[in-house]
């Protein structure tokens, strides 16, 4: 029994001397549903591995700013990482497909969208040394503002918040002023008169209360853009096969989770935006026809500096 007691403990010893634990950051709050659908990533792989492999999430951007996690993970300083897509696009414009405007406005032709991406995608992270894991859509973007938008010109001279290239150049097409603003700081750009539009989903709205800083809000369903988790591949290359497969495993689970985590949110969070007093309005059809004016106007502009492979993920999108 002693000798049974001595060799129970050299194995629990010689188990924790190989356990890893790694950092992950995310710009996101814990109650947002891409962090929260990470928790559950990180409790799968932990589960699945005996506590082989412990990741601890830093939110909020409380480790690293969103512009500097996707240079972390690549320089090894954290193992992995999730920050928004669409803001490699000065990269390479294969990166932001999914935030140009009326190209891919459902579920649906969303996930056919990252089908076409993610080999291109995968490419060119592969590069940089970083492997994508998964990758998860915020709801459809809708319009925030104080009084209803009936159509384009009356988004002229707006100080409109911007998160991206994209969303840039749609507001400076639809004549109001662009300002990068980062979704933690939404309610202070808004209090001090930074911006007073924007067009984020109902998720952010939400976890903005925005009901304290505008009045309306319209499901544009502008476009579906998505989050990614990478990992550094030398340091997902160290860890043992096992503990490889149960993280991929993991991930493919928390994709699966995360788009159906999207959709139901999408739901609730436009109800909870009603709920709190703001009122939720159909665009007009003269809105939508000029939105989907400066999306037309935006895709041209994409596809004449677009990569080869960047113009490939469109041409194998539209088949």
């Amino acid at each position: 029994m002693k000798h049974f007691l001595i060799g129970a403990a050299a194995l629990t010893l010689t188990t924790a001397a190989h356990a890893e634990s790694w950092d992950m950051p995310t710009p996101y709050g814990d109650t947002t549903f891409h962090t929260q659908n990470i928790m559950q990533f990180t409790d799968d792989v932990r589960a699945a591995t005996d506590g082989g492999l412990d990741i601890t999430i830093h939110s909020a951007g409380s480790l690293f700013p969103h512009s500097e996690i996707k240079g972390a993970v690549r320089n090894r300083q954290v193992p992995m990482g999730e920050f928004f897509l669409s803001t490699l696009s000065n990269e390479d414009l294969a990166y932001g497909l999914d935030s140009q405007p009326f190209v891919a406005t459902s579920y649906e032709d969303a996930a056919k969208l990252w089908d076409a991406q993610r080999p291109v995608v995968t490419e060119l992270l592969a590069e940089q040394g970083l492997m994508p894991l998964f990758s998860v859509p915020w709801p459809p973007q809708g319009l925030y503002t104080n009084g209803e938008i009936a159509t384009v010109a009356d988004l002229n001279g707006l100080r409109f918040r911007a998160y991206n290239a994209a969303l840039e150049e749609f507001a400076a097409l639809a004549g109001a002023a662009p300002v990068q603003v980062e979704a933690s700081d939404i309610p202070q750009a808004f209090a001090t008169g930074q911006v007073a539009a924007m067009i984020t989903s109902p998720s952010t709205g939400v976890n903005s209360t925005a009901w304290d800083f505008v009045t309306h809000y319209s499901p544009i369903n502008a476009w579906v853009p998505k989050n990614i988790v990478v990992v550094n591949q030398r340091m997902f290359d160290g860890l043992d096969a096992d503990t490889q497969a149960a993280v991929i495993a993991a991930a493919e689970t928390a994709q699966t989770r995360g788009w159906e985590m999207s959709a139901a949110e999408a739901e609730t969070m436009t109800a909870a935006l009603a709920e709190n007093g703001i009122t939720v309005y159909e665009p007009s059809a003269e809105l939508v026809e000029g939105l989907q004016g400066i999306g037309a106007t935006m895709l041209e502009n994409w596809q004449t500096n677009a990569s080869e492979s960047a113009a490939a993920i469109l041409q194998a999108y539209q088949q």
